[in-house]
C-alpha cells in the first residue's frame, strides 16, 4: 500500500476545530499492518474528538469508532453495523490532555486495531468488522488535526 500523507494548515487555536471533520479517502481497504498517524492538538476547552474507520462515505458502518471523552475522562471504542452502535470497550484513563499536543497509531494486526498513544499502547480492540471493508478515515470534533498519514 502506498504511503498517504494528509498535511492540515496550522490554524491557530482561538480558530477550533476548523479544520475539522476531515476525511481521506482508502479505496484498497486496511489490511495487516496498515498503520495510521494522527498527530495534532487538543484545545483546552475539548470535549470529545473521534477517529472513525468507516466502510462507506455515509457512515452507516464503521469498524471502528476511536473516541476520548473529555467530558467523562475516558477514551470509548466501538463499531457501527447497519447504523447500529455495538457494546462500548473502554480504554483505561485518558491518555491526552487539553492543551497539549498528542500522537496516536492504530495499527491493523491479525486480531484488530492496536492504539499506541505517544509511546505507548493503550487498547487493542478486536475487529467486529474486517478491516477490508474500510473505506474512508474520518477525524473531527474538538482538535486541530495537524496530520493523518497512513502507510
Amino acid at each position: 500500500m502506498p504511503t498517504t500523507t494528509v498535511a492540515c494548515p496550522n490554524i491557530p487555536a482561538m480558530a477550533g476545530s476548523s479544520n475539522v471533520p476531515h476525511k481521506t479517502s482508502l479505496p484498497e481497504g486496511v489490511r495487516v499492518g496498515t498503520v495510521m498517524r494522527i498527530r495534532g492538538t487538543v484545545p483546552e476547552n475539548a470535549g470529545r474528538f473521534h477517529v472513525n474507520l468507516l466502510c462507506d462515505q455515509e457512515g452507516g458502518e464503521a469498524a471502528l469508532h476511536f473516541n476520548p471523552r473529555f467530558d467523562q475522562s475516558v477514551v470509548v471504542f466501538n463499531t457501527k453495523e447497519q447504523g447500529t452502535w455495538g457494546k462500548e470497550e473502554r480504554g483505561h484513563g485518558i491518555p491526552f490532555q487539553r492543551g497539549q499536543p498528542f500522537e496516536v497509531l492504530l495499527i491493523a494486526t491479525e486480531e484488530g486495531f492496536k492504539t499506541v498513544v505517544g509511546d505507548a499502547e493503550y487498547h487493542h480492540f478486536r475487529y467486529r468488522l474486517p478491516p477490508a471493508r474500510v473505506r474512508v478515515v474520518e477525524v473531527g470534533g474538538d482538535l486541530q488535526l495537524q496530520s493523518l498519514k497512513i502507510f
